[in-house]
């Protein structure tokens, strides 16, 4: 470990002096990429400067202790002695998580997805509760969030929602959400009291820089329309709305929500550039199949990942077979239980395999 804790230390201030060139200042994209490299190397480059130090206090103690005769002074020597190891034990563990290998898209802004599927009215319902949820999380972290398209129903529902969430935290956190999201729930609608199981499905997209996807205009069909709210009716005078088709692949996007054709189209775009990265991440994954199998999941929006039990309030992740009692909190935004558990278990895995 101590070897590739010396390799990071020499890559560390590579980067800065990197950095520190003017050609390279000027050349947005490569300084993009150096500072961010830079940023997740900066926390262990700092322990293990923190850790060296440890070391050479320990070396010192000991070294004293050798030759201390007085019984007060070696009681002393030997107390400090002991933290000193326990302090280094914990920081050698916390470098050991540190050395795990980052994911590519970890510390980027995500675009997230939340779609009803199966159960009608009530999964348009539960895909509310869940923006409700997200929405309360990002609030406790501090995170923003910016609305990028939205499909109401006529009670209160969302046949589609997409948003972003901005922070350096987003994706690391996010990231375990994508997947099929069950629930079993009594309708308010149902009048015989009956459960009803629903289906939502929910994508986290990492954000996409304009310079890190390239899309070609001219594989683009954009078509402009009137926009309208629930129900068919017409809320734009102009035709604002826009819809763009990514013909190599067929992704087809929508927005609607702004009063500007420019600002649908720049959001639209947004959307897309995100859904064509998180293809090529796709891509990347299934080629590395011995990684993608030992990930949380595959964040494939067909796989159910979690169920949301109302009547038990109770909530199930199958992934990791983690069971909470306490729904009504996390419905609320207290999702840290749960995003904890998952990435415990990432680490866990991750370090299985470690050869670090």
């Amino acid at each position: 470990m101590n070897d590739k804790l010396d390799k990071i230390s020499i890559r560390f201030r590579e980067l800065e002096l990197e950095m520190s060139r003017p050609e390279v200042i000027s050349e947005q994209k490569r300084f993009r990429e150096l500072t961010r490299e830079r940023s997740q190397l900066a926390p262990i480059v700092n322990a293990y400067e923190v850790l060296k130090k440890f070391r050479k206090e320990l070396a010192d103690t000991e070294s004293l202790l050798k030759t201390e005769r007085d019984p007060e002074m070696r009681d002393m020597l030997q107390n400090e002695t002991a933290e000193l190891r326990e302090k280094i034990e914990k920081l050698d563990e916390k470098l050991l998580i540190m050395l795990i290998p980052k994911d590519p898209s970890s510390g980027k802004d995500v675009i997230m997805e939340i779609r009803a599927g199966t159960g009608g009215e009530e999964a348009a319902l539960f895909a509310a509760d869940l923006l409700r949820m997200y929405i309360r999380y990002a609030d406790m972290k501090g995170w923003k969030i910016e609305y990028l398209s939205v499909s109401e129903t006529g009670l209160g529902g969302y046949k589609e929602i997409v948003f972003s969430v901005r922070s350096p935290e987003a994706y690391d956190s996010l990231k375990f959400e994508s997947g099929g999201h069950r629930v079993q729930r009594v309708p308010e609608t149902e009048a015989g009291g009956r459960i009803h199981t629903s289906a939502v499905t929910v994508a986290v997209l990492p954000e996409a820089e304009e310079d890190e996807i390239e899309i070609n205009p001219d594989e683009l069909r954009i078509d402009v329309y009137r926009s309208s709210g629930h129900g068919g009716q017409s809320v734009n005078t102009t035709d604002s709305a826009v819809r763009i088709t990514h013909l190599p692949t067929g992704m087809v996007v929508t927005c609607q929500d702004e009063k500007s054709q420019l600002k649908n189209k720049t959001k639209a775009l947004r959307v897309l550039r995100a859904r064509l990265l998180e293809k090529v991440n796709r891509e990347r994954m299934e080629r590395e199949a011995a990684m993608r199998k030992s990930q949380v999941g595959s964040g494939d929006r067909s796989e159910r990942i979690r169920t949301y039990n109302f009547p038990q309030s109770r909530l199930t992740d199958h992934r990791i077979g983690l069971t909470l009692y306490s729904l009504e909190k996390i419905m609320e935004g207290d999702l840290d239980p749960v995003i904890d558990a998952l990435k415990k278990n990432e680490i866990d895995e991750q370090l299985k395999r470690s050869d670090i």
